[in-house]
């Protein structure tokens, strides 16, 4: 084990969209969270992030699967699918409404930004009353902070930085901060392992838990792979899937970007187990980016 403040109480997770097939920006995060939470003897958990439909690739979510079980990554529990959970986020949703600390806005795009892009209190005079509202939770003029594992220490002042913000669209689909906050305390995570580019959504996801009464779990943001051009690889920018035959060889490339010693052992599972047992999450380099060629 590698911190002793670890026990198998650790829950982790990773929660990809089903909106094309897993990357290598992916396969990254996913092998990350998955050695962090195998390196103190805890659960490991898989999720979809399948509330947004027009965004989702039919049969994305079956192949994603399909790759990490080649690759030995494998959930200790039944996969949740969000869509099984949606009548959670109604309910929270209607909580905060009653509470005060959620509201009704009609601020299309253009509202705010005549307002200067952020939404702060008051909803813009004269939004159209027609128009089907979002909805919102109301943030305060504070700094909030967390010790994040990777990146170190991390805050925002809400109310400056980013404003009240949106519970769900307008559309119907509830948004991101939400669902992650409900289904992490639904699931009973403790530690996240994620990608740098969801650092700057924490802060919001902390507040939202504090205005719950739920306990915040332990963050890590690892650095997101970009490619030679710079940029980020993710499906929207066309990142190539990666093949199972393909997984084996690039593990060792995986764990160097991430830190770690390269596996001993042959074979995919003794080079996992490799992986998993001289995993240090303090080598991960302290940095929002890194690029390699896998």
């Amino acid at each position: 084990m590698t911190d002793g403040a670890f026990s198998k109480s650790y829950r982790g997770r990773f929660a990809p969209s089903p909106s094309g097939p897993l990357h290598l920006g992916s396969l990254l995060a996913a092998l990350a969270s998955w050695a962090d939470a195998r390196a103190v003897g805890g659960h490991w958990l898989i999720r979809m992030e399948d509330l947004d439909p027009p965004r989702e690739q039919p049969g994305a979510d079956g192949l994603i699967l399909d790759l990490l079980e080649a690759a030995g990554l494998v959930s200790d529990e039944a996969v949740l699918r969000r869509r099984r959970v949606a009548g959670y986020f109604a309910a929270v949703l209607g909580r905060l409404l009653q509470s005060g600390m959620a509201f009704e806005c009609r601020c299309s795009r253009s509202d705010l930004a005549l307002a200067g892009g952020i939404h702060r209190g008051a909803c813009v005079a004269g939004a159209d009353p027609r128009r089907p509202a979002a909805i919102r939770l109301r943030v305060p003029d504070a700094e909030i902070g967390i010790d994040d594992r990777v990146q170190g220490h991390y805050r925002q002042n809400l109310l400056r930085d980013v404003g009240d913000f949106v519970l769900r669209r307008a559309d119907g689909p509830y948004a991101y901060q939400l669902a992650a906050v409900v289904d992490d305390a639904h699931q009973g995570i403790t530690d996240v392992v994620r990608g740098s580019d969801l650092l700057e959504s924490t802060p919001r996801q902390v507040y939202l838990q504090r205005c719950l009464g739920l306990s915040a779990p332990r963050y890590a943001h690892i650095p997101v792979l970009v490619g030679a051009d710079g940029h980020k690889l993710s499906k929207q920018n066309l990142a190539p899937a990666v093949a199972a035959s393909q997984i084996a060889a690039l593990l060792p490339d995986i764990a160097h970007l991430l830190g770690q010693d390269p596996p001993e052992g042959v074979g995919l599972q003794a080079q996992l187990a490799a992986i998993a047992r001289n995993w240090r999450i303090d080598r991960v380099p302290r940095q929002m980016t890194i690029q390699g060629i896998l």
